[in-house]
């Protein structure tokens, strides 16, 4: 790109990322939310970039968009097309002509709910001030999406292509269980993912300050796995005013106790040690023995994360399984002691340690109380040597050198669950420079959400240089 064009695209994301917020998507859980609109704005700018967009509607309100374009490398197609919805017989080979297999850039449309009254400005208004972006959706991850929107709008106006063949994909319901985004898309229309061997999405690749002069910029190569469980205890039911040893409440609550209380042992998988060894040798920190095993020995999660600093927060959810109470329901009438109490917790698995994870569970609930998968899905752990993990580093570092980028493990989940389950291997890239004292890794579902509109310029510029690369 031209500085001219780049400079275009940049203005042109963030219209786009400003108009998207404006679309309330908020996704509430449990099927209540509507992605229509913002699909329907998407299919409109895919459609004005020359593509031919499919917008499929898994439920009333729940949208998603898929668009395929064609690459110039080896083994791409010719022409630009939505292609056609094959089934769900999706190949997952190389490209025809010997080299990568289609690359799949996939992001959500829907958000988390936002107090309107908690912000400084209204959640929905899109405001731009002082050359920064306010809004639900301005990091999580409208961001991104409009970045991917401009970038293929100025791909159609200087008529060039990337060059592998790529698969966009805008999706509903990832805040929740991708039950009518990715999910439903994997199972009922896998065709329109045909060839793709590789996905990239949410998140990392923005700028972390470790420290002056230490930025850093995680790349997501592996995800801890989600594991919701439902927690039932049984008992007697009875007045309130009488002694009842077998009270549902009383065994609900001692085993939340037990679960919140857990110090879960730390595990560091392959990502996770080479971000704590990349992390380390960029910051100058001198670790800890034990660092290097995947079990670590007797090391403590203090005294790993002690010794990083401030970027010890990369890592701090992704060192061991983890396993949180977050909602409570029992009784009837306050007089009334019931005879069930039920309980979830929001659990994430490491990969490789699922079975430590029920072994723990099974512990910490005791013999009164029984737990269930309320939801489950299976952690991810892609190479580190990858080709576009190599394209990846190569790109931000272009775009900002002497920054350090580093493998990034993501402490809960994305889209790429479902793909991987295509086969794809799935990596996280949303790249953003961000500026020094700009706290965007604790904006992820918080209040006053916001992005520099610099930011996103940046993040046109990186992506197109990535796209042009022919092993990315």
């Amino acid at each position: 790109m031209t500085l001219a064009s780049m400079t275009l695209a940049g203005t042109e994301a963030a219209r786009f990322a400003a108009d998207l917020i404006r679309i309330d998507t908020t996704n509430r859980g449990g099927g209540d939310g509507r992605e229509r609109p913002a699909a329907e704005y998407v299919a409109a700018r895919l459609a004005e970039a020359g593509l031919e967009p499919v917008l499929l509607e898994s439920a009333p309100g729940r949208a998603n968009v898929v668009a395929r374009v064609s690459g110039t490398g080896a083994g791409a197609r010719a022409g630009t097309e939505a292609g056609t919805d094959a089934g769900t017989d999706a190949g997952t080979g190389a490209g025809a002509g010997g080299g990568p297999g289609t690359l799949l850039l996939h992001g959500h449309l829907d958000v988390v709910p936002a107090d309107p009254s908690s912000w400084t400005v209204h959640p929905f208004a899109g405001e731009i001030r002082d050359g920064v972006l306010w809004g639900r959706g301005a990091v999580d991850m409208k961001n991104a999406d409009a970045v991917l929107l401009a970038l293929v709008s100025q791909w159609a106006r200087e008529g060039r292509r990337p060059r592998r063949d790529l698969v966009l994909a805008f999706t509903a319901d990832e805040e929740d269980t991708a039950e009518f985004g990715a999910r439903w898309l994997v199972e009922r229309h896998a065709g329109l993912f045909e060839g793709c061997t590789e996905a990239i999405g949410e998140s990392g690749a923005f700028t972390f300050h470790a420290g002056p002069g230490q930025r850093l910029y995680p790349v997501a190569s592996a995800e801890r796995g989600t594991a919701w469980l439902k927690l039932t205890a049984r008992g007697r039911a009875g007045h309130g005013a009488k002694p009842n040893p077998e009270n549902a409440v009383t065994r609900l609550a001692a085993a939340i106790s037990r679960i919140g209380g857990y110090a879960w042992p730390v595990r560091l998988i392959p990502t996770v040690s080479a971000a704590v060894e990349a992390i380390a040798a960029a910051v100058g920190a001198e670790l800890p023995a034990g660092v290097g095993a995947p079990a670590a020995g007797e090391l403590t999660a203090g005294e790993l994360l002690a010794s990083l600093g401030p970027a010890g927060a990369l890592v701090a959810g992704t060192i061991r399984n983890s396993a949180n109470p977050t909602m409570l329901r029992a009784g009837y009438k306050l007089n009334v002691i019931p005879d069930e109490a039920v309980g979830y917790v929001d659990g994430r698995v490491l990969p490789g340690y699922e079975d430590e994870f029920r072994a723990a569970i099974d512990e910490l609930t005791g013999p009164d109380v029984s737990w269930a998968f309320a939801n489950r899905e299976r952690p991810l752990e892609a190479p580190l040597d990858a080709p576009v993990m190599t394209a990846m580093a190569r790109a931000l570092l272009a775009e900002d050198p002497g920054s350090t980028v580093v493998p990034y493990c993501m402490s809960g989940g994305t889209d790429a669950k479902q793909f991987a389950r295509l086969g794809m291997t799935c990596y996280g890239f949303t790249p953003l420079v961000l500026p020094e004292g700009y706290d965007y890794y604790a904006m992820f579902h918080g209040t006053d959400e916001r992005i520099p509109l610099s930011a996103l310029e940046s993040g046109v510029r990186i992506m197109d240089r990535l796209l042009a690369e022919p092993q990315a």
